[in-house]
């Protein structure tokens, strides 16, 4: 009979936390649970806008709208915004090729390109240079369309707000 002059190894048992396959094992759903509640946060913190209910009557007033955008073309409408974030002045100017009658105020629209609910809608009162001037509010940064015009003629636009990337 063969002697076994070797010591005989017996595996000493780990405990569990000290077992790679056990943190794998963990890990996996731990980061399921963590990024579902970060992103349940970021869906509670940045709501989106509503939707409108009316299609209907959305899809008509397009037609409106583009006969007041084609106006604005056929009268040769240019216009020119500067923003001053430090004075808080918003200023334009608008020329024409055709001969123009413009209001003493116009309503000019800043729409906020994903998020409605940081719409803008400033009061531009006549000026006696003939620009229009109006109180400028904090913009958030990123892309905004612009949107100046009358019952007659619509311009439109956009614009970077400042701190964009």
């Amino acid at each position: 009979m063969p002697q076994n002059h070797g010591a005989i190894r017996r595996q000493s048992a780990r405990p569990w936390y000290r077992e790679p396959m056990v943190w794998l094992v963990i890990a996996f759903p731990l980061a399921s649970v963590i990024m579902g509640m970060v992103i349940l946060s970021i869906a509670v913190v940045h709501r989106d806008g509503l939707v409108v209910d009316d299609y209907y009557w959305q899809g008509k007033t397009i037609n409106r709208v583009l006969a007041r955008d084609r106006r604005a073309s056929e009268l040769g409408l240019a216009s020119r915004l500067d923003l001053e974030s430090d004075s808080g002045i918003a200023t334009m100017s608008i020329k024409a090729k055709e001969p123009v009658r413009f209001p003493a105020t116009l309503e000019l629209k800043l729409l906020h390109a994903t998020r409605a609910g940081h719409d803008k809608v400033l009061l531009m009162k006549r000026t006696r240079d003939g620009t229009y001037k109006g109180a400028l509010p904090p913009l958030e940064p990123g892309r905004w369309d612009v949107q100046v015009g009358t019952g007659e003629w619509r311009l439109v636009g956009w614009l970077q707000a400042p701190g964009a990337m």
